[in-house]
């Protein structure tokens, strides 16, 4: 009896160990995720800056964003947010929350707290936001709500259309910003969401391109295809020793 009982307090035991560390794992994936979605969000930010600033300076007007965006796609063709689409749509973000003309309409603190919620939500999540919800304040308690209750884009969708804030009110007041519940629709939306995969991957692409474009000058007129060579990869941060010809191929 003793050692059925010991048994069983072991099996107890380590299933509470494994629901522990798996627990643990979660969150860090959720926390690493936000992390890069945060740092995300800031670069089109301030992408929306650059273009904003140089439109005003240069007088360029709407039709620089094509450009730019066919420009960009032909140097990086693997990379997916930088349409004409999203590219817009950073401009605004900035024109939104950043520009003389926002600080002016909300008070500093505010938008300052609205700047740190637009970081740790999902780009889709702040798209559909800045199209639905026109009214900051508003915007603001819908930001809020989203990692409150972890809410999915298409969640948010539904909330906005019923216009839940009109029954639940729209205060933010005791708004404690906390990471969401790993098993939250926010949570495993943003570990699949297919913009932070892409911003993950920026880099390479361009590397593998340069190095093959190195390759082909190094082949027509050295002719050390087969030189042993050593090549840095993006590939986790990691420099290792190839040979020449798996470098050129």
């Amino acid at each position: 009896m003793d050692v059925n009982n010991n048994e069983n307090t072991g099996i107890v035991l380590y299933a509470n160990l494994l629901s522990d560390i798996k627990t643990r794992i979660r969150q860090a994936q959720v926390k690493a995720t936000l992390s890069a979605n945060a740092e995300m969000i800031m670069m089109y930010l301030d992408i929306g800056r650059i273009i904003h600033k140089r439109q005003q300076q240069q007088g360029w007007g709407a039709g620089i964003i094509p450009r730019l965006a066919k420009d960009l796609h032909n140097e990086l063709p693997d990379l997916k947010g930088f349409s004409e689409r999203n590219i817009k749509f950073m401009v605004q973000l900035y024109k939104e929350y950043e520009t003389d003309a926002a600080i002016g309409k909300q008070p500093v603190s505010q938008l300052e707290d609205m700047k740190r919620l637009v970081s740790k939500i999902p780009w889709g999540h702040n798209i559909l936001l800045m199209q639905k919800i026109k009214d900051i304040s508003l915007r603001f308690w819908y930001m809020a709500q989203i990692i409150q209750n972890g809410w999915s884009r298409d969640t948010l969708g539904l909330m906005i259309k019923s216009e839940i804030h009109e029954r639940q009110g729209s205060s933010t007041t005791n708004f404690r910003s906390t990471l969401p519940d790993p098993q939250s629709d926010l949570a495993r939306q943003s570990q699949k969401d297919p913009y932070i995969f892409d911003f993950l991957t920026l880099t390479e692409p361009f590397y593998e391109r340069e190095v093959k474009k190195l390759g082909a000058i190094c082949n027509k007129f050295l002719n050390c295809g087969k030189a042993s060579t050593q090549k840095a990869e993006y590939l986790s941060g990691i420099s290792h020793w190839i040979s020449g010809a798996d470098v050129w191929k």
